[in-house]
Protein backbone atom coordinates (compact mmCIF):
# COMPACT_ATOMS: atom_id res chain seq x y z
CA UNK A 1 0.00 0.00 0.00
CA UNK A 2 1.28 3.47 -0.55
CA UNK A 3 1.81 6.33 1.97
CA UNK A 4 -1.40 7.72 2.66
CA UNK A 5 -0.94 9.20 6.33
CA UNK A 6 -1.43 12.41 5.06
CA UNK A 7 -4.93 11.40 3.82
CA UNK A 8 -5.71 9.81 7.01
CA UNK A 9 -4.44 12.51 9.33
CA UNK A 10 -6.76 14.53 7.23
CA UNK A 11 -9.73 12.46 8.35
CA UNK A 12 -8.37 12.80 12.18
CA UNK A 13 -7.75 9.26 12.72
CA UNK A 14 -5.49 7.76 15.32
CA UNK A 15 -2.45 7.04 13.23
CA UNK A 16 -0.17 5.04 15.94
CA UNK A 17 -3.54 2.85 16.65
CA UNK A 18 -4.21 2.30 12.94
CA UNK A 19 -0.54 1.57 12.17
CA UNK A 20 -0.85 -1.69 14.40
CA UNK A 21 -4.08 -2.67 12.42
CA UNK A 22 -1.93 -2.09 9.17
CA UNK A 23 0.85 -4.52 10.69
CA UNK A 24 -1.52 -7.04 11.15
CA UNK A 25 -4.01 -7.42 8.33
CA UNK A 26 -1.08 -8.19 5.55
CA UNK A 27 0.29 -11.11 7.12
CA UNK A 28 -3.15 -12.75 8.12
CA UNK A 29 -4.61 -11.86 4.81
CA UNK A 30 -1.63 -13.94 3.18
CA UNK A 31 -1.72 -16.81 5.59
CA UNK A 32 -5.07 -16.90 4.88
CA UNK A 33 -6.34 -16.16 1.28
CA UNK A 34 -2.65 -15.92 -0.68
CA UNK A 35 -1.38 -19.43 0.64
CA UNK A 36 -4.20 -20.77 -1.30
CA UNK A 37 -3.25 -23.05 -4.36
CA UNK A 38 -4.27 -22.75 -7.96
CA UNK A 39 -6.71 -19.64 -7.10
CA UNK A 40 -8.52 -17.83 -10.30
CA UNK A 41 -6.09 -15.63 -11.99
CA UNK A 42 -8.77 -12.62 -11.57
CA UNK A 43 -8.85 -12.75 -7.96
CA UNK A 44 -6.02 -10.44 -8.69
CA UNK A 45 -8.47 -7.48 -8.30
CA UNK A 46 -9.75 -8.91 -5.41
CA UNK A 47 -6.06 -8.95 -3.36
CA UNK A 48 -5.47 -5.83 -4.85
CA UNK A 49 -8.72 -4.27 -3.51
CA UNK A 50 -7.76 -6.03 0.59
CA UNK A 51 -3.82 -4.44 -0.24
CA UNK A 52 -5.67 -0.90 -0.89
CA UNK A 53 -8.29 -1.99 1.70
CA UNK A 54 -7.63 2.01 4.00
CA UNK A 55 -6.21 3.49 0.87
CA UNK A 56 -7.34 4.08 -2.79
CA UNK A 57 -10.90 3.38 -2.06
CA UNK A 58 -10.63 5.58 0.62
CA UNK A 59 -8.67 8.50 -1.57
CA UNK A 60 -11.92 7.74 -4.24
CA UNK A 61 -14.15 8.66 -1.40
CA UNK A 62 -12.60 11.89 -0.17
CA UNK A 63 -12.10 13.14 -4.25
CA UNK A 64 -16.05 12.44 -4.62
CA UNK A 65 -16.47 14.44 -1.68
CA UNK A 66 -14.68 17.14 -2.80
CA UNK A 67 -17.32 17.20 -5.81
CA UNK A 68 -20.31 17.63 -3.10
CA UNK A 69 -21.00 13.61 -3.59
CA UNK A 70 -21.92 12.34 -0.22
CA UNK A 71 -21.08 9.32 1.47
CA UNK A 72 -23.22 7.12 3.61
CA UNK A 73 -22.21 4.31 5.87
CA UNK A 74 -23.98 1.51 6.72
CA UNK A 75 -24.65 -1.36 8.64
CA UNK A 76 -27.61 -3.66 7.45
CA UNK A 77 -28.56 -5.08 4.21
CA UNK A 78 -31.78 -3.55 4.97
CA UNK A 79 -30.51 -0.38 3.65
CA UNK A 80 -31.77 0.74 0.27
CA UNK A 81 -28.64 1.69 -1.60
CA UNK A 82 -31.03 2.34 -4.87
CA UNK A 83 -32.15 5.41 -3.04
CA UNK A 84 -28.78 6.71 -1.86
CA UNK A 85 -27.46 5.81 -5.66
CA UNK A 86 -30.05 7.54 -6.85
CA UNK A 87 -29.39 10.96 -5.22
CA UNK A 88 -25.62 10.61 -6.53
CA UNK A 89 -24.38 9.79 -3.22
CA UNK A 90 -22.13 6.65 -2.64
CA UNK A 91 -23.09 3.86 -0.34
CA UNK A 92 -20.19 1.81 1.95
CA UNK A 93 -21.06 -0.97 4.24
CA UNK A 94 -19.69 -0.87 7.50
CA UNK A 95 -19.64 -3.40 10.50
CA UNK A 96 -16.31 -4.34 11.74
CA UNK A 97 -14.68 -7.91 11.55
CA UNK A 98 -12.23 -7.89 13.82
CA UNK A 99 -11.52 -8.27 17.82
CA UNK A 100 -9.22 -5.33 17.05
CA UNK A 101 -11.96 -2.77 17.82
CA UNK A 102 -13.24 -4.35 20.58
CA UNK A 103 -11.27 -2.61 23.35
CA UNK A 104 -12.66 0.28 21.88
CA UNK A 105 -15.97 -0.77 21.95
CA UNK A 106 -16.00 -2.14 25.21
CA UNK A 107 -15.43 1.68 26.54
CA UNK A 108 -19.02 2.30 25.68
CA UNK A 109 -20.67 -1.11 26.23
CA UNK A 110 -21.04 -3.76 28.18
CA UNK A 111 -18.46 -6.34 27.51
CA UNK A 112 -20.79 -8.93 26.98
CA UNK A 113 -22.22 -7.37 23.61
CA UNK A 114 -21.90 -9.16 20.67
CA UNK A 115 -18.41 -8.67 18.90
CA UNK A 116 -19.99 -7.02 15.24
CA UNK A 117 -21.94 -4.40 17.13
CA UNK A 118 -18.40 -4.45 19.57
CA UNK A 119 -16.49 -4.14 17.00
CA UNK A 120 -18.56 -1.57 14.74
CA UNK A 121 -18.58 0.56 17.38
CA UNK A 122 -14.80 0.90 18.53
CA UNK A 123 -13.74 1.11 15.05
CA UNK A 124 -15.67 4.61 15.42
CA UNK A 125 -15.01 5.74 18.36
CA UNK A 126 -11.13 4.79 18.01
CA UNK A 127 -10.91 6.66 15.14
CA UNK A 128 -8.74 3.58 13.32
CA UNK A 129 -11.24 2.98 10.39
CA UNK A 130 -11.26 5.53 7.62
CA UNK A 131 -14.71 4.25 6.23
CA UNK A 132 -16.01 5.86 9.39
CA UNK A 133 -14.13 8.80 9.24
CA UNK A 134 -15.31 9.46 5.43
CA UNK A 135 -19.08 9.35 5.78
CA UNK A 136 -21.28 11.95 5.42
CA UNK A 137 -24.07 9.87 7.16
CA UNK A 138 -24.43 6.37 9.07
CA UNK A 139 -27.16 4.48 8.53
CA UNK A 140 -28.54 2.37 11.39
CA UNK A 141 -31.89 -0.30 11.70
CA UNK A 142 -33.78 -1.78 14.43
CA UNK A 143 -32.61 -5.41 13.77
CA UNK A 144 -31.57 -6.13 17.02
CA UNK A 145 -31.26 -4.67 20.07
CA UNK A 146 -27.89 -4.65 21.35
CA UNK A 147 -28.03 -2.36 17.64
CA UNK A 148 -30.58 -0.57 18.50
CA UNK A 149 -28.84 1.10 21.73
CA UNK A 150 -25.56 1.06 20.38
CA UNK A 151 -26.83 3.86 17.60
CA UNK A 152 -27.86 5.86 20.64
CA UNK A 153 -24.29 6.02 21.89
CA UNK A 154 -22.87 6.26 18.32
CA UNK A 155 -25.08 9.10 17.63
CA UNK A 156 -22.82 11.19 20.17
CA UNK A 157 -19.77 11.10 17.96
CA UNK A 158 -21.06 11.27 14.26
CA UNK A 159 -24.74 11.91 12.46
CA UNK A 160 -27.12 8.75 12.17
CA UNK A 161 -30.29 7.38 10.93
CA UNK A 162 -32.30 4.90 12.08
CA UNK A 163 -34.54 3.30 10.14
CA UNK A 164 -37.45 1.41 11.82
CA UNK A 165 -37.21 -2.24 10.50
CA UNK A 166 -40.88 -4.19 11.24
CA UNK A 167 -40.69 -7.06 13.30
CA UNK A 168 -43.59 -8.76 11.31
CA UNK A 169 -44.56 -9.25 7.64
CA UNK A 170 -48.06 -8.44 7.81
CA UNK A 171 -49.52 -6.28 5.41
CA UNK A 172 -49.65 -3.29 7.54
CA UNK A 173 -45.64 -3.92 8.26
CA UNK A 174 -45.00 -3.50 4.69
CA UNK A 175 -47.06 -0.12 4.73
CA UNK A 176 -44.74 0.71 7.86
CA UNK A 177 -41.22 -0.16 5.81
CA UNK A 178 -42.59 2.08 2.99
CA UNK A 179 -42.88 4.87 5.14
CA UNK A 180 -39.38 3.98 6.26
CA UNK A 181 -37.87 4.24 2.76
CA UNK A 182 -39.99 7.64 2.01
CA UNK A 183 -38.15 9.43 5.22
CA UNK A 184 -35.10 7.91 4.37
CA UNK A 185 -35.56 9.56 1.32
CA UNK A 186 -36.53 12.93 2.70
CA UNK A 187 -33.00 12.52 5.08
CA UNK A 188 -31.03 12.02 2.09
CA UNK A 189 -32.21 14.41 -0.28
CA UNK A 190 -31.67 17.42 2.67
CA UNK A 191 -28.36 15.51 3.44
CA UNK A 192 -27.11 15.78 -0.91
CA UNK A 193 -29.57 18.41 -1.91
CA UNK A 194 -30.13 16.28 -5.00
CA UNK A 195 -34.13 15.76 -5.53
CA UNK A 196 -34.96 11.87 -6.08
CA UNK A 197 -37.56 11.01 -8.69
CA UNK A 198 -38.92 7.89 -10.94
CA UNK A 199 -35.92 9.00 -13.26
CA UNK A 200 -33.37 8.45 -11.16
CA UNK A 201 -34.58 5.72 -8.87
CA UNK A 202 -34.91 3.63 -11.43
CA UNK A 203 -31.11 3.94 -12.45
CA UNK A 204 -30.41 3.25 -8.84
CA UNK A 205 -32.30 0.17 -8.82
CA UNK A 206 -30.96 -1.29 -11.99
CA UNK A 207 -27.49 -0.76 -11.10
CA UNK A 208 -28.17 -2.61 -7.60
CA UNK A 209 -30.00 -5.38 -9.07
CA UNK A 210 -27.25 -5.94 -12.07
CA UNK A 211 -25.03 -6.10 -8.69
CA UNK A 212 -27.32 -8.77 -7.46
CA UNK A 213 -27.03 -10.57 -10.31
CA UNK A 214 -23.25 -10.72 -10.82
CA UNK A 215 -23.18 -12.32 -7.04
CA UNK A 216 -26.13 -14.57 -8.51
CA UNK A 217 -23.91 -15.81 -11.25
CA UNK A 218 -20.67 -16.08 -8.81
CA UNK A 219 -22.62 -18.31 -6.77
CA UNK A 220 -24.00 -20.71 -9.53
CA UNK A 221 -20.41 -21.82 -9.61
CA UNK A 222 -20.41 -23.47 -6.61
CA UNK A 223 -23.51 -25.72 -7.63
CA UNK A 224 -20.83 -28.05 -9.26
CA UNK A 225 -19.24 -30.90 -8.21
CA UNK A 226 -15.86 -29.46 -8.97
CA UNK A 227 -15.31 -26.48 -7.61
CA UNK A 228 -13.77 -23.59 -9.43
CA UNK A 229 -13.36 -21.27 -6.69
CA UNK A 230 -13.43 -22.06 -2.69
CA UNK A 231 -15.87 -20.39 -0.64
CA UNK A 232 -13.47 -18.20 1.39
CA UNK A 233 -12.49 -16.38 -2.13
CA UNK A 234 -16.31 -16.08 -2.52
CA UNK A 235 -16.80 -14.81 0.84
CA UNK A 236 -14.10 -12.09 0.60
CA UNK A 237 -15.94 -11.24 -3.03
CA UNK A 238 -19.24 -10.59 -1.38
CA UNK A 239 -17.35 -8.35 1.49
CA UNK A 240 -15.93 -6.66 -1.01
CA UNK A 241 -19.22 -5.99 -2.87
CA UNK A 242 -20.26 -4.08 -0.04
CA UNK A 243 -17.76 -1.18 -0.14
CA UNK A 244 -16.51 -1.33 -3.51
CA UNK A 245 -17.62 1.19 -6.81
CA UNK A 246 -20.65 -0.65 -7.92
CA UNK A 247 -20.36 -0.54 -11.61
CA UNK A 248 -16.25 -1.72 -11.51
CA UNK A 249 -17.03 -4.30 -8.77
CA UNK A 250 -19.47 -5.60 -11.87
CA UNK A 251 -17.30 -5.88 -14.49
CA UNK A 252 -14.39 -7.37 -12.66
CA UNK A 253 -16.80 -10.04 -11.26
CA UNK A 254 -17.84 -10.36 -14.44
CA UNK A 255 -14.25 -11.03 -15.27
CA UNK A 256 -13.92 -13.16 -12.65
CA UNK A 257 -17.34 -15.33 -13.58
CA UNK A 258 -15.64 -16.04 -17.30
CA UNK A 259 -12.66 -17.35 -16.07
CA UNK A 260 -14.76 -19.54 -13.71
CA UNK A 261 -16.83 -21.27 -16.83
CA UNK A 262 -13.47 -21.73 -18.80
CA UNK A 263 -12.56 -23.84 -14.99
CA UNK A 264 -15.47 -25.34 -15.12
CA UNK A 265 -15.53 -26.90 -19.17
CA UNK A 266 -12.20 -27.80 -18.33
CA UNK A 267 -12.79 -29.58 -14.86
CA UNK A 268 -10.23 -27.57 -12.50
CA UNK A 269 -11.35 -27.56 -8.91
CA UNK A 270 -9.48 -26.19 -5.85
CA UNK A 271 -11.06 -29.13 -4.01
CA UNK A 272 -9.67 -32.65 -4.12
CA UNK A 273 -12.67 -34.99 -4.91
CA UNK A 274 -15.40 -35.82 -2.56
CA UNK A 275 -14.40 -33.05 0.32
CA UNK A 276 -17.65 -32.35 2.07
CA UNK A 277 -19.77 -29.66 0.88
CA UNK A 278 -20.69 -27.31 3.24
CA UNK A 279 -23.95 -24.72 3.38
CA UNK A 280 -23.13 -22.23 6.28
CA UNK A 281 -26.18 -20.52 7.72
CA UNK A 282 -26.29 -17.88 10.49
CA UNK A 283 -25.02 -13.96 11.06
CA UNK A 284 -22.95 -11.83 8.83
CA UNK A 285 -19.39 -11.97 8.31
CA UNK A 286 -18.22 -8.61 8.51
CA UNK A 287 -14.45 -8.30 6.92
CA UNK A 288 -11.66 -9.28 8.08
CA UNK A 289 -13.64 -12.17 9.72
CA UNK A 290 -11.97 -15.17 7.57
CA UNK A 291 -12.33 -17.51 10.57
CA UNK A 292 -14.80 -20.13 10.19
CA UNK A 293 -14.22 -20.27 5.96
CA UNK A 294 -10.87 -21.28 6.67
CA UNK A 295 -10.79 -23.27 9.75
CA UNK A 296 -13.39 -25.56 7.55
CA UNK A 297 -11.42 -25.47 4.32
CA UNK A 298 -8.17 -26.03 6.10
CA UNK A 299 -10.01 -28.90 7.72
CA UNK A 300 -11.01 -30.96 4.92
CA UNK A 301 -14.44 -28.98 4.15
CA UNK A 302 -15.56 -26.98 1.02
CA UNK A 303 -18.00 -24.11 1.54
CA UNK A 304 -20.47 -24.21 -1.16
CA UNK A 305 -22.72 -21.74 -0.11
CA UNK A 306 -23.67 -19.39 2.76
CA UNK A 307 -27.29 -17.97 3.83
CA UNK A 308 -26.12 -15.02 5.97
CA UNK A 309 -26.32 -11.21 5.63
CA UNK A 310 -23.10 -11.44 3.34
CA UNK A 311 -23.88 -14.06 1.40
CA UNK A 312 -27.63 -15.42 -0.41
CA UNK A 313 -29.65 -12.59 1.80
CA UNK A 314 -27.56 -9.65 0.08
CA UNK A 315 -28.36 -10.48 -3.36
CA UNK A 316 -30.96 -12.79 -4.12
CA UNK A 317 -34.76 -11.50 -5.24
CA UNK A 318 -34.17 -8.18 -7.57
CA UNK A 319 -36.69 -5.03 -7.08
CA UNK A 320 -39.37 -5.24 -9.47
CA UNK A 321 -37.61 -2.79 -12.26
CA UNK A 322 -41.40 -2.01 -13.56
CA UNK A 323 -42.85 0.47 -11.61
CA UNK A 324 -43.07 3.53 -13.29
CA UNK A 325 -44.09 5.92 -10.68
CA UNK A 326 -41.98 6.76 -7.02
CA UNK A 327 -44.85 5.45 -5.15
CA UNK A 328 -44.85 2.16 -7.19
CA UNK A 329 -41.37 1.79 -6.94
CA UNK A 330 -41.08 2.43 -3.23
CA UNK A 331 -43.48 -0.43 -2.88
CA UNK A 332 -41.37 -2.71 -5.06
CA UNK A 333 -38.17 -1.49 -2.52
CA UNK A 334 -40.73 -2.98 0.66
CA UNK A 335 -41.38 -5.85 -0.96
CA UNK A 336 -37.98 -6.34 -1.84
CA UNK A 337 -36.10 -5.68 0.68
CA UNK A 338 -38.86 -7.41 3.24
CA UNK A 339 -38.20 -10.43 1.72
CA UNK A 340 -35.08 -10.89 3.58
CA UNK A 341 -35.24 -13.12 6.23
CA UNK A 342 -33.50 -12.32 8.84
CA UNK A 343 -33.61 -13.87 11.97
CA UNK A 344 -35.09 -10.78 13.44
CA UNK A 345 -38.41 -11.62 11.98
CA UNK A 346 -41.28 -13.52 13.77
CA UNK A 347 -42.21 -15.80 12.78
CA UNK A 348 -39.51 -17.02 10.25
CA UNK A 349 -40.45 -19.61 8.51
CA UNK A 350 -38.95 -18.07 5.36
CA UNK A 351 -35.30 -18.60 6.84
CA UNK A 352 -35.81 -22.26 7.01
CA UNK A 353 -37.32 -22.22 3.51
CA UNK A 354 -34.66 -21.12 2.51
CA UNK A 355 -31.90 -23.11 4.33
CA UNK A 356 -33.85 -26.38 3.28
CA UNK A 357 -33.84 -25.27 -0.49
CA UNK A 358 -30.20 -23.92 -0.48
CA UNK A 359 -29.29 -26.89 0.62
CA UNK A 360 -30.67 -28.65 -2.01
CA UNK A 361 -29.22 -26.27 -5.09
CA UNK A 362 -25.88 -26.52 -3.80
CA UNK A 363 -25.76 -30.13 -2.98
CA UNK A 364 -24.68 -29.68 0.28
CA UNK A 365 -23.64 -32.78 2.48
CA UNK A 366 -24.01 -31.01 5.85
CA UNK A 367 -24.93 -27.74 7.35
CA UNK A 368 -22.75 -25.11 9.76
CA UNK A 369 -24.71 -23.02 12.09
CA UNK A 370 -22.80 -20.00 12.59
CA UNK A 371 -23.39 -17.23 15.42
CA UNK A 372 -21.47 -14.42 17.77
CA UNK A 373 -21.59 -14.99 20.66
CA UNK A 374 -24.35 -12.97 22.87
CA UNK A 375 -26.28 -12.81 19.07
CA UNK A 376 -29.49 -14.09 20.87
CA UNK A 377 -31.99 -13.83 17.99
CA UNK A 378 -29.69 -16.27 16.04
CA UNK A 379 -28.84 -18.79 18.33
CA UNK A 380 -32.78 -18.63 19.82
CA UNK A 381 -33.74 -19.82 16.45
CA UNK A 382 -31.18 -22.67 16.04
CA UNK A 383 -34.11 -24.65 18.01
CA UNK A 384 -36.42 -24.09 14.86
CA UNK A 385 -33.78 -24.82 12.29
CA UNK A 386 -32.53 -28.02 13.70
CA UNK A 387 -35.91 -29.10 14.44
CA UNK A 388 -36.59 -28.72 10.45
CA UNK A 389 -33.57 -29.87 9.39
CA UNK A 390 -33.66 -33.27 11.34
CA UNK A 391 -36.77 -34.09 9.81
CA UNK A 392 -35.24 -34.22 6.75
CA UNK A 393 -32.41 -35.94 8.02
CA UNK A 394 -30.25 -33.26 7.18
CA UNK A 395 -26.66 -33.16 9.31
CA UNK A 396 -25.94 -29.88 10.92
CA UNK A 397 -23.69 -28.55 13.72
CA UNK A 398 -23.61 -25.39 15.40
CA UNK A 399 -20.39 -23.21 15.60
CA UNK A 400 -20.80 -20.32 18.53
CA UNK A 401 -17.65 -18.25 18.01
CA UNK A 402 -16.17 -14.76 17.73
CA UNK A 403 -13.62 -13.03 16.38
CA UNK A 404 -10.53 -14.18 18.20
CA UNK A 405 -8.21 -17.80 17.52
CA UNK A 406 -7.76 -18.66 20.67
CA UNK A 407 -11.04 -21.46 20.19
CA UNK A 408 -9.58 -22.02 16.86
CA UNK A 409 -8.06 -25.83 17.69
CA UNK A 410 -11.30 -26.98 19.45
CA UNK A 411 -13.43 -25.49 16.35
CA UNK A 412 -11.64 -27.43 13.84
CA UNK A 413 -10.95 -30.45 16.38
CA UNK A 414 -15.23 -30.73 15.91
CA UNK A 415 -15.67 -29.66 12.09
CA UNK A 416 -12.81 -32.69 11.45
CA UNK A 417 -15.10 -34.82 13.27
CA UNK A 418 -18.40 -33.46 11.70
CA UNK A 419 -16.95 -34.19 8.29
CA UNK A 420 -15.85 -37.33 9.18
CA UNK A 421 -19.81 -38.39 10.10
CA UNK A 422 -20.80 -36.44 6.72
CA UNK A 423 -17.99 -38.85 4.91
CA UNK A 424 -19.43 -42.50 6.39
CA UNK A 425 -22.92 -40.90 5.75
CA UNK A 426 -22.59 -40.69 2.03
CA UNK A 427 -20.56 -44.37 2.09
CA UNK A 428 -23.45 -45.59 3.62
CA UNK A 429 -26.02 -44.28 1.25
CA UNK A 430 -23.75 -45.77 -1.73
CA UNK A 431 -24.09 -49.07 -0.23
CA UNK A 432 -27.39 -49.36 0.30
Amino acid sequence: MADYREMWKSLDMDLEKHDKLCEVLPQFYEEIYLSQKNRPQGMNYFNFVVSEVHGLRIKELLESRKNNRKVIGSFCVYVPDEVINAADAISVGLCGGSDFWHPDGEKVLPRNTCPLVKASIGAKISATCPYFQSCDLLVGETTCDGKKKAWEILSEYTPIHVMDLPQMKREKDNLHWQDEIKIFIDKIENLTGNKINEENLAEGIKLINEKRRVLKRLYEFRKFDKLPISGKDVLLISQIAFYDDPKRFIEKTNELCDELEKRVQNGISVFEENTPRILITGTPMAIPNWKLHHIIESSGGAVVCEETCTGTRYFENLVDENGKTLAKQIKALSDRYLNINCACFTPNKGRIDDILRLYKEYNADGIVYFTLPFCTTYATEFKKVKDALDKKGIPVIMIETDYGLQDAGQIKTRLEAFFEMLETNKKVAVTK
